[in-house]
């Protein structure tokens, strides 16, 4: 992931945002969401202080654009999409008085009572707590079995993006953003897109690729599978709306979902799933790709074969 160059306050122009999901929503509402309540101590600029104290912090070494100064002030500049398990806001990070400057998606999971459940069953076999009350609750999808399932969303995603994050920077073949921090169920991540304007990458499914780029994008969507697979995990949930392209890099985004392939009954499953998902849509613009036979790789790979 490139290192991204810092812009001043006065740079942020707020009438172009937008952000990748798989819901095309997207939504201005001004104002923090209920949980960042207001500090009787506020800045002089901004809406709050950094939250970067007291949050759990991503893997080093970090990025120099990530803004640790506890003087540092959180800007909201609006909602940026609105999904079926989060709302994600864009954020801007700065000193004041500076050009240290930092551009953050900032994703609230839903507490239980505003959240859909009906995907969560799967995705969570072969996840488990330590105390039989929790998991019980977790099971029977009680009110507090719903609140212990979102924060497992949000720590599984901070969990997954840091060690990914780690991997690609290792080996460069897999792309995420990186997770700033963590703070109950809010995850402040990277801002993938353009930091002056607070245009996001496009899609996956937004982009127009002429036959050289379509190539190359298809072995960067296998290396980073191939990655996966090693270490046996799969997304679980990809498709051409949660991979972003990036100044022609591919970049994966929204993994709250993400499965142990071997602790999971399903691992099979959901590996083909991502497959045939990305792989119908390179084929739908013309490229031949063989499905089947990556697939067969990829269960090597993650040694379910």
């Amino acid at each position: 992931m490139r290192e991204h160059d810092s812009f001043g306050p006065a740079t942020m122009r707020r009438g172009r945002r937008k952000f990748d999901d798989d819901d095309l929503t997207f939504l201005k509402r001004g104002g923090p969401l209920p949980q960042l309540q207001e500090d009787p101590d506020l800045p002089d600029t901004g809406d709050r202080w950094s939250t970067w104290d007291g949050a759990l912090h991503g893997p080093e070494p970090r990025p120099d654009w990530v803004r640790t100064e506890y003087g540092a002030v959180d800007t909201e500049l609006g909602m940026l999409k609105t999904g079926k398990e989060a709302d994600v806001f864009l954020v801007r990070r700065a000193v004041p008085d500076t050009d240290k400057v930092s551009m953050l998606a900032a994703k609230r999971y839903r507490d239980g009572d505003h959240r859909l459940f009906h995907r969560d069953a799967g995705y969570l076999e072969g996840r488990r707590v330590r105390r039989s009350r929790e998991m019980r609750a977790m099971t029977n999808r009680t009110s507090f079995g719903k609140e212990m399932i979102a924060g497992q969303w949000a720590v599984a995603e901070f969990g997954a993006l840091s060690h990914l994050w780690q991997v690609g920077r290792e080996s460069g073949l897999v792309r995420v953003p990186y997770p700033v921090q963590l703070i109950g169920t809010e995850l402040m991540l990277e801002f993938i897109g353009d930091w002056e304007t607070g245009e996001a990458a496009p899609r996956l499914a937004q982009v127009r690729a002429d036959p050289d780029l379509l190539a190359d994008l298809w072995r960067q969507m296998t290396d980073a599978l191939s990655v996966l697979a090693r270490a046996q995990v799969a997304h679980g949930d990809l498709s051409p709306y949660n991979i972003l392209v990036h100044d022609g890099q591919l970049v994966l985004i929204d993994l709250p979902q993400i499965v142990d392939v071997i602790a999971n009954p399903q691992g099979s499953d959901f590996i083909a799933r991502d497959v045939r998902n990305v792989a119908a849509w390179f084929a739908q613009r013309g490229l031949a790709v063989d499905a089947d036979e990556l697939l067969e790789r990829l269960l090597y790979e993650a040694g379910l074969r």
